[in-house]
Formats: C-alpha cells, sequence, structure tokens
C-alpha cells in the first residue's frame, strides 16, 4: 500500500514538473503575476482598505487630510463602508505627519463620550481614546509622531509613535437615543475634538468638519484590478516596514515599484483581474468555514480571529507569528484596530441560522435578546450585505438597538428583533428590513461590555427561521 501511495505522488510530482516545463515564457510569466497578485491582494487588504476610504472622502465631500469628516446623523445605507454602526455619530480623521507630528485632542468625557481608536495605515492600533482609551476620560492629547522621529515628547501629550506616514482616527460620539435632541447633543460634543500640527500647538487653528451624512460614501473593497492601483498608491507614499521587505520584489513582479509609475497593460489587468477573483475566492471560502465562536453550541463568533487580535495588540512583535491569512479575512469584513478589545465594545458576527443555513433575504427570521444584556450603554444588531459587507443598499433603516425608538420588550425582559423582507404584524418597531434578492449578515455590538459576556453567564442564542402561518401569525 505505501509503495502504491508513494508511487502516485511520484507520478503526480513528475506530471505536474512536465507541465511546469512545457508552459512558454510568456505562460510562465502570466502564472507568476497571477499568484503574486494573490498574495498581494491578501497581505494588503488592510492598507487598501484604510485607502480607500480616504479616497472616497476626497472624492466625495470637501474634506482633506488632517481635518474631520462626519456624520451628523446616524448613517443610513449611503455609508458604504465596511459594517459601519447605525447606532452612533461618526467622526472620522484621515491624518498624515509627513510634515511634522499632529494633535489629536478628544474632550473630557462631560455631557458625552467618545469611543475612539487611532490606527497606521496598515490598522493597527496605536491607541484607544476616550473614557476606555488612555485618557480614561479626562480628555487627551494624542500626539502622533512620524516614522523615525528623535524629538521629545512634550509634557501633558499622548506619544503615540507610527511605523506610517498617514492613517486615520474612529472617533464614535456615543448616542443615549435616537431622538433628535440626543443625536444634536452627541454631534455637539464631537465638534469638541480638535486636530492641529504641533508646530501650531500654542495658537491651534480651527479644526474644519465636513459632514458627509446622506453622501454616497463607497469603499467597499474592489475584487478587480482597482485594488492594486490603490495599492500602488500605499507603497508610494508610505514607508516600508520590515516585518513587509519580503513583499518589494513580489510587488515589483505585478507592476507596483516605488518611485515608478504602474501603468498594467490590457493583458497584465485581465490577469490582475483574474487573480483578484481568486483571492476574493480564497477570503470568502475562510470566512464561510467560520470563526472560533463565544459560546460552543452557538453560531455567534467574534469578529475577529485570536490569533490576529494578540498579533495587531502586540504590534506583530513576536517574531514567529504574523497572521496574514486572517487579517486579510478580517479586513473585508470591516475596518479599524481596537488596542483595549471588549472595554469601549465588542463585537460578534453570524452568517448562518441555527440549522446552519445561510441568511436569506426573502426569509425571516427572529433573534431573541435575553434579559439583562451585559453592557453599561446600549447594544444593537444591524443587517449587512453578504457579499459586500456594507449596509444593505436602499433600505430604509439597517439595525435596532436597546435605544432605538419604541422597541418593545417581552414579559421576561428579552427583545425580539426580526429579519426579513417584511414585518410581522405588530412588530414594526422590532424588524430589521431584508432585500429578498440578496443575502445578508448580522453583527451584534455590545457598548460598555460587561462581565458576563466573557464568563459566558449570559449567552446570545442563534437566530432562527420564523414560521408563518396561513393566518399571517409567526412561530
Amino acid at each position: 500500500m505505501m509503495r502504491a501511495i508513494i508511487g502516485a505522488v511520484g507520478i503526480a510530482l513528475m506530471t505536474t514538473s512536465a507541465y511546469a516545463q512545457s508552459m512558454s515564457p510568456d505562460e510562465l510569466a502570466a502564472r507568476n503575476i497571477q499568484r503574486r497578485a494573490v498574495e498581494a491582494m491578501i497581505w494588503a487588504m488592510p492598507a487598501v482598505n484604510t485607502d480607500l476610504m480616504l479616497q472616497a472622502m476626497l472624492g466625495s465631500t470637501k474634506a482633506k487630510v488632517n481635518e474631520i469628516v462626519y456624520w451628523s446623523r446616524p448613517v443610513n445605507w449611503k455609508n458604504q463602508t465596511l459594517t459601519p454602526n447605525p447606532d452612533s455619530i461618526y467622526f472620522m480623521s484621515f491624518w498624515n505627519v509627513k510634515d511634522g507630528p499632529i494633535v489629536l485632542e478628544i474632550p473630557p468625557a462631560q455631557g458625552g463620550s467618545i469611543a475612539g481608536n487611532i490606527v497606521t495605515a496598515w490598522q493597527m492600533p496605536l491607541e484607544d481614546a476616550g473614557p476606555a482609551g488612555a485618557d480614561q476620560g479626562q480628555g487627551g492629547k494624542y500626539l502622533i509622531l512620524p516614522p523615525g522621529y528623535k524629538g521629545e515628547v512634550p509634557s501633558g501629550y499622548i506619544g503615540l509613535q507610527s511605523d506610517t506616514f498617514s492613517g486615520f482616527a474612529l472617533l464614535r460620539s456615543n448616542l443615549a437615543s435616537h431622538a433628535d435632541a440626543d443625536i444634536a447633543k452627541s454631534v455637539a460634543y464631537g465638534k469638541q475634538v480638535k486636530i492641529y500640527p504641533l508646530a501650531q500647538a500654542q495658537n491651534p487653528p480651527p479644526t474644519n468638519f465636513t459632514d458627509a451624512y446622506d453622501i454616497l460614501f463607497d469603499s467597499t473593497i474592489p475584487y478587480d484590478a482597482r485594488f492594486y492601483r490603490s495599492l500602488d498608491r500605499v507603497v508610494q507614499n508610505e514607508p516600508w516596514l520590515d516585518r513587509d521587505r519580503a513583499m518589494i520584489d513580489q510587488l515589483r513582479s505585478i507592476g507596483i515599484e516605488k518611485g515608478k509609475p504602474f501603468n498594467p497593460d490590457q493583458k497584465n489587468a485581465a490577469i490582475l483581474d483574474d487573480a483578484a477573483h481568486e483571492a476574493h475566492a480564497l477570503l470568502s471560502q475562510r470566512y464561510d468555514a467560520g470563526f472560533p465562536v463565544i459560546n460552543p453550541g452557538i453560531r455567534w463568533f467574534p469578529a475577529a480571529m485570536p490569533e490576529m487580535v494578540k498579533a495587531a495588540q502586540g504590534g506583530y512583535a513576536d517574531p514567529d507569528s504574523y497572521p496574514i491569512d486572517a487579517r486579510g479575512v478580517t479586513y473585508t469584513l470591516g475596518f479599524t484596530g481596537i488596542k483595549r478589545l471588549g472595554t469601549a465594545q465588542f463585537y460578534l458576527m453570524v452568517a448562518k441560522d441555527k440549522d446552519g443555513q445561510d441568511f436569506d433575504g426573502a426569509t425571516t427570521y427572529r433573534l431573541t435578546v435575553p434579559a439583562n444584556a451585559p453592557v453599561k450603554q446600549y447594544w444593537s444588531t444591524t443587517v449587512y450585505d453578504r457579499e459586500t459587507h456594507a449596509l444593505v443598499r436602499n433600505t430604509p433603516s439597517a439595525s435596532r438597538a436597546s435605544i432605538s425608538p419604541g422597541i418593545q420588550k417581552n414579559a421576561d425582559g428579552s427583545i425580539d428583533v426580526y429579519f426579513g423582507p417584511k414585518a410581522p404584524d405588530g412588530k414594526e418597531a422590532n424588524w430589521v428590513p431584508t432585500d429578498p434578492a440578496r443575502k445578508f449578515e448580522l453583527l451584534f455590538r455590545l457598548y460598555g461590555p460587561e462581565k458576563p459576556l466573557f464568563d459566558h453567564s449570559w449567552k446570545l442564542p442563534d437566530v432562527e427561521r420564523v414560521i408563518t402561518t396561513i393566518g399571517g401569525a409567526t412561530k
């Protein structure tokens, strides 16, 4: 038997070798571009994710780098970033320190609070901001330093040494409710944030704020040759990190080289298209296989793989670990990096119902959120398009939360949330619409998560299909 196996392996190797040797130089060159472009997409996903958001800001709003773009109401479907939160007020600053250190000033948590993350172009967390961040709600001046900075950090600043010239700060101004007064209060609080050069700290110029609400802001991942144009921008504008120097020749072979224009001809652009489709298939397969669940026997899983979280929070300092595949999958689903995951917020995700079937937008489902959810602030559950991981286009709403107006509770304090193309009778306040032509996924957010989530004494159950009877009642 062993001889037979060895013989079969030998024949396979000989066949593969013969096939490779029979390929023409052009075929080998095309294959080289194809396989290296596949790996480049997986490796570059977080940085391209960042660039796509920056380009969306520059192309669809008047906001500029080192300013603040914000959404004056909870985001609607026109915010086509990856898995945004429709139950918060978003402020974002895309910073660049090429001309010197930049100060991001967070106000004290009085009359409001920020749940913020400051990350590099590669979405590596530099620090969290707000009550769960380094300033602990006292307010703070976060000083972002350029790569190789040799100066001193002045007294009174929280120094953040970046290894890239650019990055962004995601600042969520928390909401007490969706009432207009609370939204206005959250916006006013967020507008106390300041950003300015350290060189002008003695007399900071006013911070420019640009409202992007109801503007189509599309930074979904393009799984075609356009991806590599974004990657080229990253290579041209950012320094090589030591851990990524092995990619220099890999990228040169697909036409991306620092200091040189990236102009693939029609033939190579078609190869890059194919490579992007293959990388997309690999990343989707990894996502479909599922992440480690939070509770055995229940399908909800934390929205980032443990090895990727550990590596990112440690600054990828472990020389024996670099989870590029897990990182690639993570940044097809969302954006930002969190240094203290599980303090300001925690995310659970699911794409299948209790029976292991994909969520179908033409079907109705129910999630029963048990009473006494372990949160200091609120919980929410949001529908996203399974293919793009963005909000479902052209839908009037995307989520329901414990702070949603009129949400109905059951007698035991639990809350039923329904997902489907039509609200069950009398359940409109607890319903999130879906597109009957598309699959979807769910993200459950816990803001200010508490111990019962982590010691598993409180468990979020599986989502179940609703069976509709002839009379229209739900079961």
